[in-house]
């Protein structure tokens, strides 16, 4: 992810040309085929798919040409690739600061809930102590109700 923000977008020979922080440079590559089929010096692979089966009776522009355009087509799809990335990036941190703040408020309203818990049981014992001295002060109303009769 790191290396993929510090990629700068340039353009080379109407080609877009992504570079990254290591020095990587398309540009650089292509000169360097160019050099080797000049030279001949490219080995001949029947596996390699980039270039079809007809790119051998392609000539050597020809086929600089389809290379070009097959690297275009894949930066394009890089660059979406990585737009893809920044975006979904973007929404991790969105995330991720969502997910901060409610884990916040969660310690917030724990913290609340035990704040309220001993109160209740303050006030039950408050209650309890309450009902106590209601009942003694109702034994001695009847008590003194009996003493004036």
């Amino acid at each position: 992810s790191s290396k993929i923000r510090n990629m700068e977008v340039q353009s080379a020979d109407g080609i877009t040309v992504l570079e990254d922080c290591i020095g990587f440079s398309s540009t650089k590559t292509i000169s360097r085929i160019e050099e080797k089929l000049k030279k001949g010096g490219l080995p001949d692979c029947p596996d390699d798919d980039i270039i079809p089966s007809v790119g051998n009776e392609m000539g050597a522009e020809a086929q600089i040409r389809f290379l070009k355009a097959k690297l275009r087509v894949t930066q394009e799809d890089l660059a979406n690739v990585v737009f893809e990335c920044r975006k979904k990036d973007d929404e991790n941190q969105n995330l991720e600061t969502r997910l901060k703040d409610t884990e916040e408020e969660n310690t917030r309203l724990q913290h609340t809930i035990s704040m309220q818990q001993s109160r209740t049981e303050k006030y039950k014992v408050l209650s309890q102590e309450a009902n106590k001295k209601s009942e003694r002060l109702q034994q001695e109303v009847i008590a003194l109700e009996k003493v004036l009769q």
